[in-house]
Parts: structure tokens; sequence; C-alpha cells
């Protein structure tokens, strides 16, 4: 599927910014069954310097400088991506014989998946994400089948509430108050897996919505999603399936993934430090569409 994504981004700054240094994750990955055929990041007003790298999770990022004072800044990222359905992972082993997989043993292979087990600054590993999950992780059940009972838990549990959590929202506080948006479920979701000794991570992108049937699309009403992928040993190192608590449903080909990482902290589209400014307001809008709608 062929899918155009238009984010924006705009800050005004009272009183203005003097100068600022910001990062931003905003150009899709190419993996399997995702392909970038074009990008393009807009920032105004026009950086002193802007540089891209590979982060240490294999993200695109760029880092770029306003040395100079500035009341705006609007950052647009237009990419043009191709996607296709994602296959059905398998059952998997029981998920103590992959739990015991991931621990580490002396002499043992290094499993590169196992940098996903530990906390991270949103996720701690806690005995609370280990109750809560352990309802769907039965002894002896394949880890897929269990890791997909749990998605289908939190999205039954818990309800969809923008207004109860921010960007900031700590996981546990999200599993305490059982309200929140996909950022939650998903911190929730993760935290339940590696509070078990399993090795999850987080997955930032966007969701292609359809409007009402007659209606149009209403350009930036979108948002950005994130969604959790869960690793299962298998041929070839193994392989990260992706699951969507918000959504309860396996991500397909209506899917667009921008970023891989620990938690939000990692690939937060846009972040930065700056000096001077004091109150500032934000606005977002996502636009996800079809190519052929918006050629």
């Amino acid at each position: 599927m062929l899918l155009r994504v238009i984010h924006e981004t705009a800050y005004e700054y009272d009183p203005p910014v003097q100068h600022a240094l910001h990062v931003a994750h905003l150009r899709p990955l190419g993996h399997g069954t995702q392909w970038l055929l074009e990008h393009a990041l807009h920032i105004d007003p026009t950086p002193d310097q802007c540089t891209q790298d590979v982060d240490a999770h294999g993200n695109a990022r760029a880092y770029f400088g306003l040395p100079f004072t500035h009341g705006t800044l609007r950052v647009r990222a237009d990419s043009v991506v191709d996607t296709m359905a994602r296959p059905a992972p398998a059952p998997g082993l029981p998920w103590e014989a992959v739990r015991e997989h991931l621990a580490y043993q002396r002499g043992a292979p290094y499993v590169e998946a196992a940098q996903f087990c530990f906390a991270s600054p949103y996720v701690p590993l806690h005995e609370d994400f280990a109750h809560y999950a352990r309802a769907c992780f039965t002894p002896g059940r394949p880890l897929m089948e269990a890791a997909a009972a749990l998605m289908s838990r939190i999205h039954q549990d818990f309800a969809y509430a923008p207004q109860a959590t921010d960007a900031g929202t700590p996981a546990l506080e999200a599993l305490r108050l059982r309200r929140g948006v996909c950022q939650d479920f998903a911190h929730v979701m993760t935290g339940c897996l590696r509070s078990l000794g399993l090795a999850a991570r987080y997955a930032s992108g966007y969701l292609l919505t359809r409007p009402p049937p007659g209606q149009p699309r209403l350009v930036g009403a979108d948002a950005s999603h994130a969604w959790v992928s869960v690793w299962s040993p298998g041929p070839d190192g193994g392989a990260w399936h992706d699951l969507d608590p918000t959504n309860d449903r396996a991500p397909g080909e209506d899917y667009v993934t921008l970023a891989l990482g620990r938690d939000y902290a990692d690939v937060a589209p846009l972040r930065g430090v700056i000096h001077g400014g004091g109150r500032h307001v934000l606005h977002v809008a996502v636009t996800v569409a079809p190519l052929q709608e918006m050629a």
C-alpha cells in the first residue's frame, strides 16, 4: 500500500527563545514489510546546521541548531512509504522457554534482543506488571498466544482517555489508572512483558484511519501512534512481531513504523533544549492517506 504521511509540528514561544538544539525522529524506517520511497524535512526558521545519523536502535534522526532568537518553530516531515501485510507469527515456544533463552548464561551466545528485557526511563521492571500479565501467561502457553491474550486484556481493561495522561506519565501510573492513550497502553504492555523476563520494544509510527462513508478525509486530523514489538526465537536469530493493544490487533499494511526503541524517550518525534522563552503553545497535525488521494 502506497501511503503519504505528513507530520507537522509548530511551537509558538512567548517570549522568544534565544537559541535551541533539537533532535527529530521523523524519517520512517525501512524494513522487511516497509520501504521508504520519499522523505523531506522542512524546518522554519532555517537552522544554522542540520545533521543526520542513525541511533543505537537503527532509527534515522536529525539534529538541528537554532543559535538565534526566534518566536516560532515549524517542522514538517513529508514521507511516502510502500507497505505490505505482515505474516502472522507462529505460536512459538512456551513463554518460559523464551525467558530462559533470553536470560544471561555464562558461555552462551549473546542474544541481541536481550537488551530489551531491562528497565528503561518510562518502563521499570515491577511486580505489579508481572502480576497483571500472569493471567495470560499461564504455564506452558506459547509465547505469541500469551502475548496476544495480554494485548486483548489491556484493550478490554483500559479506557482510551486522552485527558487522563500526558507524554510524561510513567507506565506504572498508567497501569494504576487503567486509562490513557496509545503511548500508555504500549508502555504498560512493554512493562508486563519485560517484568516476566521477555524482550519487548516500543514502536512509534502512524495508522491509516478511514473517514466515515461519504465524508472527506480531514487533513491534519490524524495522530502519531504507538504499539509493541515482541521477540520470539526462531531461525536466523528469531524475529520481532508487532501487537497493538490500543486496537487489539496485529499491525498490517495500514501501519507505518517511524522508530523503534526501549520506550517513548528513545523515539519522541521531536525534542530538544531551549534557552530563553517562557510560555509556549504546541500544535501538531498529522495526515496519513493513500498516495492517490494526495497526489
